[in-house]
């Protein structure tokens, strides 16, 4: 048994445990950002990776607004590089009189070194903190800058931010430019493949915003290379059409505005749908503010504010009446704000919402005016608006009604959860499954393989209401829709309050057909319109049941997919001595070999769903998220909404990489 220390011995190797001076780390250079990529690029997934050509792709756009730019292309190079090449003035190559520098090296190993700081390189700009480039040069393994100015080429490469030589000088060239070329570093990142699907969409985003600007994509990992160029003259009217095609429009002329106020130039247009979901997008220097911020508000605030008033002097409410809200007034609302101004302030460096105050008052402003003009003109598209919003109003008042109805008969059942859900007997939320299963049927062998300790069981019957149809009043009136609400804990829209969610993994099980597909996406767009902070947070998931199990002996191996089915057999096969491109199933099945497809859940006896779906040592679970809401929505839209033609169009274009159909 060890000794207790003295004293006098702790207090010794405490002073052992220095705090000096060299005890101070000094990050010199780029240092910082390799050893905290988080605090620049927000994270080291594919959400970071994709951000390092948010970064390069803003400093083209940047040249573009302050035109100088007017082509700009992204490619995908193999060994997971990327080139982005712009037309624009290109990155001086002079010594810098502050670092002794070439200005080119400065901005590319300097933090907050750019032009965007002072002086007149940029009125507006989108890379304001000055550290996007330096920032994708200290997180790519390589990086190369090729610079056309003044006549000349010049170049100069870099090893995780570390200069491999001087700028170059390499011979004449022909007009003006930056490309960067850089392969984003394994250590750093958990993925360095590009998704270009991401990629595709950004750019088409862009090109909606810099009117009158080619962006290209060229992905040179496939043969023959995928090719993609955008160019909108209409701006945000060609954005609005784009976001509001698979829906039917209320208003025979889009709202828009462009004008300057408090030395901020804004943007904005909007357009109201027959659907009841609303799309807001904002940005701010061409850079998107996923959470918003001061112009959206300012946008939010005149629009309610002006049809209020509208709907009062035009006789649609009454001084009496209670004003219709901002809930009200966005149902089936797409509206994009777009806001240019010299020195915004974003919130950390990823930009996702806006904090200056001056974007708000001239948004207010100018949308205010520009509204009640479009109002006074079109008087016929002022009157659908304003019907939509007071039914919008009416609705809010029945869902209401309908959310208390059900949380008042919730309080005096004691809360009662609903009695065809078997709970688990842990209390604690973070342990808690519950898994949503297909019918009785599944829904009795899940209870008898379940971990009773964690694992709840809610079986539905029949399928779901799909809710992307139905107001909320009608949704909550569904009673196996009431029954997940209860279950989860939550409450609903106004209500809802994710601290109080009693399961924190909510596993759709269904069965591995079409009915069992249509079931789980029925049940998905349910938590997409009206629980998306389950989504968000990571607690919803989609289990993967097996497709066949397939038997030799006293072994059964649970099969995922064709292509696994197709291997396994032709290993059993060549284990047999047969030849395994030609062997059958009829053959296997002589020697012993016996297939089992599984068509639903209720086949599988409870030991058998347990092992293969249920048990956390052998199930496969895929984690439901978002990565891209405004993409999601439109999908959502195009397959679940009311319009027919959207989705047959749909369907007809993705008819031939269709799978998993059961013929």
């Amino acid at each position: 048994m060890a000794s207790k220390k003295s004293l006098k011995e702790e207090k010794n190797e405490n002073k052992s445990a220095s705090y000096t001076a060299q005890d101070i780390t000094v990050l010199e250079g780029l240092d910082p950002v390799r050893k905290r990529p988080g605090m620049y690029i927000g994270t080291t997934d594919i959400a970071g990776l994709h951000h390092l050509v948010w970064e390069v792709v803003d400093n083209a756009i940047d040249e573009a607004m302050a035109g100088h730019a007017q082509n700009i292309t992204v490619e995908l190079l193999a060994d997971n590089r990327v080139a982005v090449t712009d037309d624009g003035r290109g990155i001086p190559v002079e010594k810098h009189k502050q670092t002794k520098k070439s200005t080119l090296e400065t901005v590319l190993t300097v933090l907050h070194a750019g032009g965007k700081f002072g002086g007149a390189g940029y009125k507006v700009s989108g890379g304001l903190h000055g550290v996007g480039v330096s920032v994708v040069n200290a997180l790519s393994e390589y990086l190369c800058a090729e610079v056309r100015r003044d006549g000349f080429l010049y170049t100069q490469e870099y090893q995780r931010g570390k200069p491999k030589g001087a700028v170059k000088k390499v011979g004449k060239a022909k007009g003006s430019g930056t490309k960067i070329i850089f392969q984003p570093d394994p250590e750093i990142f958990e993925t360095v493949e590009f998704n270009s699907k991401t990629i595709i969409e950004r750019l088409r985003r862009q090109a909606f915003l810099t009117k009158g600007v080619h962006l290209n994509f060229i992905d040179h990992r496939t043969t023959p290379a995928i090719y993609y160029g955008f160019y909108f003259d209409g701006g945000l009217l060609s954005f609005i059409r784009h976001l509001n095609e698979s829906s039917k429009q209320l208003q025979s002329e889009i709202f828009y505005v462009e004008k300057s106020a408090e030395d901020v130039q804004v943007e904005a247009a909007f357009i109201y749908n027959d659907e009841i979901e609303t799309q807001e997008l904002s940005f701010a220097n061409n850079i998107h503010n996923p959470d918003g911020g001061m112009h959206l508000t300012g946008f939010r605030s005149a629009l309610t504010r002006t049809l209020n008033s509208w709907a009062i002097e035009n006789n649609y409410l009454k001084e009496k009446d209670s004003n219709l809200t901002g809930d009200d007034i966005r149902e089936g609302l797409v509206a994009i704000v777009s806001v240019k101004l010299k020195d915004p302030q974003f919130e950390g460096q990823t930009k996702g919402r806006l904090g200056s105050p001056e974007a708000r008052t001239a948004t207010e402003s100018i949308v205010s005016e520009a509204l009640r003009n479009f109002l006074e003109r079109n008087s016929r598209d002022a009157g659908k608006i304003l019907e939509k919003c007071l039914l919008a109003a009416k609705a809010r008042k029945a869902a209401k009604a309908a959310r208390d109805t059900v949380l008042r008969k919730g309080a005096l059942d004691g809360l009662a959860l609903p009695g065809k859900l078997t709970d688990c007997i842990t209390k604690h939320p973070e342990e808690a499954e519950l898994f949503i299963v297909e019918g009785d049927s599944a829904g009795g062998s899940a209870k008898m393989g379940r971990n009773k300790f964690t694992q709840a069981i809610l079986p539905l019957r029949g399928k779901p209401l799909n809710v992307e149809k139905a107001r909320i009043d009608r949704m909550l009136a569904n009673k196996e829709i009431k029954s997940l609400v209860v279950a989860f804990g939550t409450a609903i829209a106004e209500n809802f309050d994710i601290e109080k969610l009693r399961y924190h993994k909510i596993i759709i099980l269904s069965d591995a057909d079409v009915d069992g597909r249509h079931i789980t996406t029925l049940l998905l767009t349910l938590f997409y319109r009206y629980f998306p902070k389950l989504i968000e947070n990571g607690h919803i998931y989609v289990a993967q049941p097996p497709l066949y199990s397939i038997t030799q002996g006293k072994e059964t191996h649970y099969i995922f997919n064709e292509d696994e089915k197709e291997g396994m057999m032709k290993s059993i096969a060549k284990a047999k001595g047969l030849d395994p491109e030609t062997a059958t199933e009829e053959e296997l099945k002589k020697m012993k070999i016996n297939v089992q497809r599984y068509k639903g859940l209720g086949e599988m006896n409870a030991d058998q769903l347990a092992e293969t779906t249920m048990d956390s040592a052998n199930r496969v679970l895929k984690q439901i998220n978002v990565a891209d809401a405004e993409e999601a929505d439109k999908l959502f839209n195009v397959l679940m909404g009311e319009e027919v033609a959207p989705r047959s169009k749909f369907i007809q274009s993705h008819a031939l990489s269709a799978r998993n159909l059961d013929v």
